[in-house]
């Protein structure tokens, strides 16, 4: 695996897979690496000969009082999981190679609709920071495939469209969320809960799963059952941002036409924030063994 800090050195290693016909997949990352994002980078390797990973600590999408100096940096583990992985090129930059005019003086790429709700309404300014690094990260890489976990499913929302609307030839895949065997996504900031914060810390996925499920058996008070969700979570300590039944394509309310719905949540436990969220696709002439649920 081949180490670069700078777009020049890494552009130049790239051509020279490109011209070789090698189909580019690229994972971005902020480290801190845990199973979650290995699973990306295997289905990176499913999908293209050459795999590209990025680690940069991102300061334009952390807003005031948030925890950019506090977030978990382990380079040299990360590059021991990326090797064993088989990743060919690692991409970490510094902060001035990303941002050469400082992030005050950068231009911003703004995602409409389906970034100014949930994330966006309690992060103002957060997933301009995401797009326009992304941005960035993908006119450096140019790559093939891009893959990106669900669990941030706002997030991955967010890329599609932008990639989309500015005829980005990528293709975006998501991957399942990865979780510990008694369902907490897996995340780089779990390192900072507690103890007992720990053994909380599930409520959040089986909260999501007893709403899915009442959904999926004819409950369609969302209000009703948004509002319960939410008293269980700060009755269990929790600290809830929302808690959001929605379309799953326009993360909008759900309407007649929605094919498929997302719940969203996001809560702090301490001063660790969680999110999380479960899938349900609809089929009008289904009854409960045929509603397909993830």
């Amino acid at each position: 695996m081949k180490t670069f800090s700078t777009t020049a050195r890494l552009r130049e290693a790239l051509t020279t897979d490109r011209k070789a016909g090698r189909r580019v997949a690229f994972v971005p990352t902020m480290g801190n690496l845990h199973e979650g994002h290995l699973q990306l980078v295997r289905r990176a390797r499913e999908l293209g000969e050459t795999v590209v990973v990025s680690i940069f600590v991102n300061p334009l999408q952390f807003g005031a009082n948030e925890d950019l100096d506090n977030y978990p940096r382990t380079l040299s583990a990360d590059k021991e999981k990326l090797f064993a992985e088989g990743v060919q090129y690692l991409f970490h930059p510094t902060v001035a190679e990303m941002y050469p005019n400082g992030t005050g003086e950068q231009s911003i790429v703004s995602v409409p609709e389906v970034s100014v709700r949930h994330c966006g309404a309690s992060r103002p300014g957060h997933f301009d920071g995401v797009s326009t690094v992304v941005t960035k990260l993908f006119q450096i890489v140019q790559p093939d495939i891009a893959v990106f976990g669900k669990k941030d499913f706002q997030q991955l929302a967010v890329i599609r469209k932008m990639a989309a609307d500015l005829c980005m030839p990528i293709q975006i895949e998501g991957v399942n969320t990865a979780r510990s065997t008694d369902g907490l996504a897996l995340s780089s900031r779990n390192g900072f809960l507690s103890e007992n914060q720990r053994r909380s810390a599930p409520l959040l996925h089986k909260t999501l799963q007893e709403c899915r499920e009442a959904i999926a058996c004819g409950f369609d008070s969302y209000s009703e059952l948004e509002h319960h969700a939410r008293l269980s979570l700060t009755e269990a300590g929790f600290e809830p941002d929302y808690f959001s039944i929605c379309d799953a394509r326009t993360l909008d309310g759900v309407t007649l036409d929605t094919e498929e719905i997302v719940i969203l949540a996001a809560a702090k436990l301490g001063d660790t924030r969680l999110i999380d969220n479960v899938t349900l696709n609809f089929n009008p002439s289904a009854d409960w063994g045929m509603l397909a649920a993830r």
